[in-house]
């Protein structure tokens, strides 16, 4: 992951120096970001978009991409001007139809000022030209468009975006999305949500794709090269998309076997988390040499290296509960990765019970001995780990044990009762750990502050609860769990 703060005030200086008209005294510029402590570049304000369509043409083997972004959206102030989070070259704005000027600012910014200013209310739409070479370009230091030998992926986390589409790019502002893209014949174009249509014409496949329901920027991916698509329909009625790079070599067979589980998986997690929140379900394969996974939104992002050990069902139980939690109820601010992270995790350990290797207070159990006291495992604190630590192994491991602390605080109905009806009440919009802890409460009739406090804000070793440390000193170590390997084997599923 890229885990950099980058100071706002250049960026805020930059915006509010643009030129505003004496009779637009209260109009004002869009912040340059959305205002998350960890990411305070991230995201802009000034409006809420609702919906992304992208119209592209990507050729893979020169990696050039020419795209229109049309954005719809709605000012949350008076405006005089305001941001998009993007790096490629803008050829034209216009905003309602009018063409509106237009700057960079700071590493990833493009600050529009429309030819009228805004009123707080208004419906807008911005129409962004651009053409580039994604891979050519870099901000903070890094890169995160990932060419392949057939084509191209875009998938990161926490950014994404700005390589391929202009932006609010930050979780809080979700939108619906229509990707279009036209790439060589003999190519496909990947993306969220459903097929809606295919054309051909002049020696180009055009591929259209919709996920028309909200979605965070990050979440949204592109997928260009020579793939073998496979289609079909878990036993629950949910469509399932999966795709395989023609060139995985060795990893192929190990890939298959675990992707194409995945409507068998989706209909699984059901059973705990309720309905499957989106119109698809899959994942895709493509030759990278990245290590990590991502919950990109309906179409799950596997690097081959998840799969070279052989099948790996862990990883993508993890991904899959994702859709869940992260995808369907996304964070409110970055610091509240544990709501996506620590319960991904903890669905791995229900998989591991599941199968029979290893029950969740057997992993519960062996996390807790591995780490002793003065570990700097116990510094991390889930509930906020700070920019740095965002993807901890702590996030993931500590904060699973937290799952497991509560489920043991308030016993198996009001436990999964939570677990399944979290989702419900947060379906499609943005939730903070606060929030969760206060619906946790709710559910269960019981007080539950010094608990989450305990797991997830104190950065010591919480005590064990007297029944654990029984069984837990009554061994010189538990035992590893059967499971353990293929968990601990997505400990980078987010380490970029």
């Amino acid at each position: 992951m890229h885990r950099r703060i980058i100071t706002p005030g250049a960026l805020a200086a930059a915006s509010l120096m643009l030129a505003i008209p004496a009779s637009a005294a209260s109009y004002s510029p869009g912040a340059p970001g959305i205002g998350d402590p960890y990411y305070p570049a991230y995201g802009n304000g000034g409006y809420d978009v609702s919906h992304y369509d992208l119209r592209l043409q990507y050729q893979p083997s020169t990696d050039e991409l020419a795209g229109t972004a049309t954005i719809l959206a709605k000012t949350t102030q008076d405006l005089s001007s305001f941001d998009l989070d993007f790096l490629l070259d803008v050829s034209e704005v216009r905003v309602n139809g009018a063409k509106a000027s237009f700057t960079t600012s700071g590493q990833h910014e493009l600050v529009v000022t429309p030819k009228t200013p805004l009123a707080k209310g208004t419906p807008i739409t911005v129409v962004v030209r651009y053409s580039g070479v994604p891979s050519a370009k870099s901000a903070y230091g890094f890169n995160a468009w990932h060419r392949t030998p057939d084509g191209a992926v875009a998938a990161d986390e926490p950014e994404a975006a700005w390589w391929w589409f202009p932006s609010n790019d930050h979780p809080l502002d979700k939108a619906t999305y229509d990707v279009s893209v036209a790439v060589p014949d003999g190519t496909q174009a990947l993306s969220n949500g459903t097929l809606q249509s295919t054309s051909s014409k002049l020696g180009w496949t055009r591929y259209n794709w919709r996920e028309n329901k909200p979605q965070a920027t990050y979440l949204a991916t592109l997928a260009v090269g020579r793939f073998d698509i496979t289609t079909s329909t878990s036993e629950g009625g949910v469509p399932v998309v999966n795709a395989y790079s023609k060139d995985l070599g060795d990893n192929d067979g190990a890939a298959r076997a675990s992707v194409e589980r995945t409507g068998e998986l989706v209909d699984w997690l059901s059973g705990y988390f309720g309905p499957y929140p989106f119109s698809s379900a899959g994942g895709y394969v493509p030759n990278t040499t990245t290590g990590y996974a991502l919950e990109t939104q309906t179409r799950v992002y596997y690097s081959p290296k998840q799969f070279a050990n052989g099948s790996n069902t862990s990883v993508v139980v993890h991904e899959l509960a994702h859709q869940w939690y992260g995808d369907s109820v996304s964070l409110k601010g970055w610091k509240d990765i544990w709501i996506n992270e620590g319960f991904a995790r903890y669905a791995q350990w229900l998989w591991s019970e599941h199968e029979g290797e290893g029950t969740t207070q057997q992993l519960a159990d062996y996390v807790y001995a591995s780490h002793p006291a003065d570990d700097a495992f116990w510094t991390v604190k889930p509930g906020d780990p700070g920019p740095d630590n965002q993807f901890d192994i702590a996030v993931y491991d500590r904060g699973a044990l937290a799952v497991q602390a509560l489920r043991n605080e308030v016993g198996d109905d009001a436990f999964f009762a939570i677990l399944k009806g979290w989702p419900q009440e947060h379906a499609y919009g943005n939730a903070s750990v606060a929030d969760f802890e206060a619906y946790a409460e709710r559910v269960s009739g019981k007080s539950l502050s010094a608990l989450f406090d305990a797991w997830l804000f104190q950065p010591v070793k919480p005590a064990a609860p007297a029944a654990r440390a029984a069984s837990i000193a009554g061994a010189a170590a538990p035992v590893q769990p059967k499971s353990w390997k293929k968990i601990a084997a997505t400990n980078d599923v987010h380490g970029h």
